[in-house]
């Protein structure tokens, strides 16, 4: 599947976007989603390590959609880590269903910021049953 390059999307889009059965959520923040809350239903890949775990992650999200990418400001690892996701899916030998991988606009940080629901368990990946 032809994909473009990463684009973002607003906290309110995601609302929408994350009844979908066909999105993924990951976070990629690193110690602070231990002592943070996070989004409902969200993948926890951390920046450190994230190259390492590409193959997991293809794994993980297969079936997906899109992919919103966030860490808690998403001015760094979150794009960073999207575009490292994207050029691995493009030099992937098996074909994936991901049409879209996009960024979460202000982060983790904005969207509680913005009053949207968080989670704060435990469960790796978060069950999406919290709020």
């Amino acid at each position: 599947m032809a994909r473009k390059g990463v684009s973002y999307v607003t906290a309110a889009q995601l609302v929408s976007m994350a009844r979908d059965p066909r999105v993924a959520i990951i976070d990629v923040r690193d110690e602070e989603r231990i002592c943070d809350a996070h989004i409902a239903g969200s993948h926890h890949y951390a920046s450190d390590g994230f190259a390492d775990r590409l193959p997991e992650i293809a794994e993980a999200t297969r079936g997906k959609e899109t992919l919103v990418f966030h860490c808690a400001l998403s001015q760094v690892r979150g794009p960073s880590c999207a575009r490292m996701f994207l050029d691995y899916l493009s030099e992937a030998k098996e074909e994936s269903a991901v049409k879209s991988i996009t960024v979460l606009e202000r982060g983790f940080n904005g969207w509680e910021l913005s009053g949207r629901a968080v989670c704060r368990c435990k469960d790796a990946p978060c069950k999406g049953v919290c709020s």
